[in-house]
């Protein structure tokens, strides 16, 4: 099974590991909870060198993003990033992604690392003779800097600081790394691509500076606070974005994969995510049964908020709730009453 690039500087401080998308990945450190904490007040990072990345390079590379994702890259200048999707024929969404527009026709692709084989393929079907995709994951590591202190972590070590879905170089020990505004907690700070041969002196001087080692666990219980979806729970195959209440996600005026699909199912939703909180220390799991006044569904992600004090969760329900219906969860064969809440639970 594929593991981190640095696993055994993760073994060293203590991490306990876990099976995420076929890799094995820290789950925690101190815990959970403590670090959950440390993201919020002040600074983490976590290690994402599972997730896929491959670049897309070439005179016709701009055309094959357009038309493989729903979002439009054009409406983004080279240094910046992008949120967007690969969907299918019926609109349902293959991954969410993330685009860093390094230059005018170069990009780096990141899907997730469970769907980063298959999307990398999708792209290689698709291209030209003169657009190349080459896929850049086996020779680099991503770690996310994430907090209210994250700037001063990436001066101290990096130098700079970029915006909010901006990407800028840095230099590390003489060596390039690229550091974007990006992240998956609400919080600020970037991601750090950057080559194998600085790694693990990366990882580490980014810890003495300050930033807590954090596990996928907190970083799961970061991203509900802010109604982030999860590839697997809150998006699929058989899920729209309009349906996931993502329309924004969606630039209607180029062609791409789906978008017949999503034209036909506008204004006709025969399902929506809602967000929902419970009272207490009641946790609404994925899987968990949801009724409303008007129909039924299921929870796709919830659990107890750290921050909030009590249980978040986001279900789709079918059919979409009107504003009078009322919502409940099943909780160990209890009907828990749930209140409708716009997201992110919390405002950052």
């Amino acid at each position: 099974m594929p593991q981190s690039p640095i696993h055994a500087v993760h073994e060293a401080e203590g991490a306990r590991f876990v099976d995420f998308g076929g890799w094995t990945m820290p789950v925690q450190y101190s815990g959970v909870l403590a670090e959950h904490a440390a993201v919020r007040e002040n600074v983490g990072i976590f290690d994402v060198s599972h997730l896929g990345r491959f670049e897309v390079a070439g005179p016709h590379a701009t055309d094959v993003l357009r038309q493989q994702l729903c979002n439009d890259i054009t409406k983004v200048e080279p240094g910046r990033a992008q949120y967007t999707m690969a969907l299918n024929e019926r609109g349902g969404v293959e991954d969410d992604i993330i685009v860093w527009r390094l230059e005018k026709d170069r990009y780096w692709v990141m899907p997730n690392g469970t769907n980063s084989d298959e999307i990398v393929a999708r792209f290689r079907a698709g291209v030209g003779a003169e657009t190349t995709v080459e896929d850049i994951r086996d020779s680099s590591v991503l770690f996310a800097v994430q907090g209210p202190k994250a700037a001063d972590v990436l001066e101290t070590v990096l130098g700079v600081v970029p915006g909010r879905f901006r990407i800028i170089d840095a230099e590390y020990r003489d060596t390039m790394v690229i550091a974007a505004g990006t992240g998956y907690t609400g919080e600020r700070g970037a991601e750090i691509w950057a080559p194998l041969s600085v790694a693990s002196g990366l990882w580490m001087d980014l810890r003495a500076a300050g930033a807590t080692a954090c596990g996928l666990g907190s970083r799961d219980t970061l991203r509900l606070e802010m109604g982030f979806p999860l590839w697997g729970q809150d998006l699929d195959e058989d899920t729209t974005p309009l349906e996931a209440g993502l329309g924004w996600v969606v630039a209607w005026d180029h062609d791409f994969v789906g978008k017949d699909a999503l034209l036909a199912q506008k204004g006709n939703l025969t399902k929506e995510l809602v967000a929902f909180t419970t009272e207490g220390r009641a946790i609404p799991r994925h899987g968990y049964e949801v009724t409303t006044s008007s129909g039924s569904g299921v929870v796709s992600s919830g659990n107890f908020s750290p921050t909030l004090g009590h249980g978040i969760g986001m279900a789709y329900v079918s059919p979409p709730m009107g504003d009078e219906d009322t919502l409940t969860v099943t909780i160990r064969k209890d009907r828990v009453p749930g209140t409708r809440v716009t997201l992110p639970f919390l405002d950052r």
